[in-house]
């Protein structure tokens, strides 16, 4: 079975508030089995037109276990504290390729 990665860019305009949200979401993704990729860090455009602001990717088990991660309560909570934090948060949830035998 795949695993699934979820890709997150986002402008944080309020940090301070924000820190809330990082303080709880770890423990949300890890309960569902997933674990943080990238947080953050440094980034260039290599090509295109993309101009990030700030990049996270997150490793899941599965597509299911990735949307219920989402779905899930300790997720919703976390995302209630996120709420007005950002001028924008783009989340997309992508399947990965099988592994080779």
């Amino acid at each position: 079975m795949p695993c699934a990665y979820i890709f997150v860019d986002m402008l944080i305009s309020d940090m301070e508030q924000y820190q809330q949200y990082m303080a709880v979401a770890p423990a949300a993704v890890a309960a569902a089995g997933g674990e943080y990729l990238v947080r953050g860090g440094r980034f260039e455009t290599l090509e295109g037109q993309w101009q990030p602001s700030r990049i996270a990717m997150l490793r899941f088990p599965s597509y299911a276990a990735a949307k219920a991660f989402y779905d899930g309560e300790m997720y919703r909570a976390a995302r209630a504290k996120r709420l007005g934090t950002t001028e924008f948060f783009n989340m997309v949830l992508v399947e990965g390729v099988a592994a080779p035998v």
